[in-house]
């Protein structure tokens, strides 16, 4: 009877929200255009749950943890070698609290904004030694059993010889849907939802700020995998949703475009606040990171700043990109027609000061760029950027008021919010190895 009662209070609904580079900086700058520029008096959803707490990142081989590590602590509940994903330093394999909370009945959903078999959703399911071998990790994604899988599209693809992942989730009877209009297709009990267009396989589903029409959102994704999980497992269930892009933002050092992901990130964390608010009693959420990108700080003056935000049309991708495509045309295109570019999509020199010494730079690095077709590249982790996209958005983020101090990983910790049943267990100084513990613990 003991047990049984134990269980009864357990928590029933369970989300573990994770913003992936999404450290203190990007918080709060988020938390500041929100209030300042959009004017809101009601603070991000994260900031509104009643028990914060910080988490350590570090990794077993590093103090700056990668995503493999992180996802697995986060996970697992221990701490691995960076690159790895579900092991121990050993190779011995460990189980996520996913996992577990599955042998316990609860439905299970892992879910991004960018690949699935990313690191970070990885981790919840996949057991690796490299974090790149993709088609084990997809293999080991469609054995699962997991309700729903969401994210772009698939990094895997079949080794020489080898047969198309894809077989691998039919003979699982994993159905594959994919974009917006695929959500209303759903049928199965277990379902991978993409991106969109399985040609383009894209690592993320394109930038907020890019506004890119018909691309399926986090938000989206959520509220898809909730009804996926309310259909197939109404009882209890666990949600894993990551706002993957916030890295991927980060990283570019792109301030505008972290800014902005951070808050399609909350919007999506609204909609498990919203479940909770019904279910106050059998619900439990945790907000937090995998670790810190970029080492984001906000300037002085930066909340009259950050209104230039607004200006930004284009993420640091997109604009390198179309950089790119300038390029490979060939075309004339001179340092006139790029102002005006500028001037639309980033509003420099329209509302957004630029000096003149900004200009005779950035005019250099124009002509070294498309004219001598000599550029010294930024190099990140997930691209390498044209030294006059760089300056460019050197200038702007200034102008925002927001600072970087590295394109990688900090060794800062990240912050933690949560709300609902057996909140407290979170409170304080965690490690991310106590995330996972914390969960368990509440279900026992």
């Amino acid at each position: 009877m003991a047990a049984t009662a134990a269980y009864a209070d357990a928590p029933k609904y369970i989300f573990l929200y994770i913003g992936d580079g999404m450290g203190m900086g990007p918080v709060t700058a988020a938390q500041t255009y929100n209030r300042s520029v959009l004017g809101n008096d009601t603070p991000l959803t994260m900031m509104q749950m009643p028990v914060v707490g910080w988490c350590q990142t570090y990794s077993a081989s590093s103090p700056v943890t990668d995503s493999a590590a992180a996802g697995t602590a986060l996970s697992t509940g221990h701490k691995t070698t960076n690159g790895m994903l579900g092991m121990s330093p050993d190779s011995t394999w460990v189980y996520s609290v996913a996992r577990t909370l599955k042998e316990k009945g609860y439905g299970i959903g892992v879910a991004t904004s960018v690949a699935p078999d990313d690191a970070t959703p990885a981790a919840f399911y996949a057991h690796v030694p490299a974090r790149k071998m993709y088609y084990d990790i997809d293999r080991q994604m469609a054995e699962a059993d997991y309700q729903f899988i969401a994210g772009a599209d698939l990094c895997g693809t079949a080794p020489e010889g080898g047969r198309n992942v894809e077989e691998y989730f039919a003979e699982n009877n994993v159905q594959i849907v994919r974009g917006p209009e695929g959500i209303a297709d759903i049928k199965a009990e277990k379902v991978l939802l993409l991106g969109g267009d399985k040609n383009l396989h894209n690592c993320n589903i394109s930038y907020t700020i890019d506004s890119v029409a018909g691309a399926i959102t986090l938000p989206e994704i959520t509220e898809a995998c909730l009804r996926q999980l309310e259909r197939t497992s109404p009882e209890r269930f666990f949600m894993m949703i990551e706002g993957g892009n916030i890295d991927h933002a980060l990283h570019a050092n792109d301030g505008g475009a972290a800014v902005k992901e951070v808050l399609n990130f909350d919007s999506a964390l609204k909609i498990a606040f919203d479940f909770y608010k019904a279910h106050p009693e059998e619900t439990l959420i945790i907000v937090t990171a995998d670790h810190d990108t970029g080492g984001m700080a906000m300037l002085q003056g930066t909340g009259k700043g950050l209104a230039n935000i607004d200006y930004q049309k284009v993420s640091k991708e997109a604009f390198n990109n179309y950089c790119k495509g300038i390029l490979a045309s060939r075309m004339v295109y001179k340092w006139q027609d790029m102002k005006e570019y500028l001037e639309e999509n980033l509003g420099l020199f329209s509302h957004i000061k630029v000096s003149a010494e900004q200009e005779a730079k950035l005019e250099k690095l124009f002509n070294d760029t498309f004219e001598m077709r000599n550029s010294a590249d930024q190099k990140t982790l997930y691209a390498t950027f044209n030294g006059f996209a760089a300056e460019v958005f050197k200038i702007f983020n200034n102008a925002a008021g927001l600072a970087f101090n590295t394109t990688g990983h900090s060794g800062n910790p990240v912050p933690v919010f949560v709300a609902g049943e057996d909140a407290n267990l979170f409170k304080g100084f965690n490690n991310n190895i106590d995330i996972p513990a914390g969960i368990l613990k509440a279900v026992e």
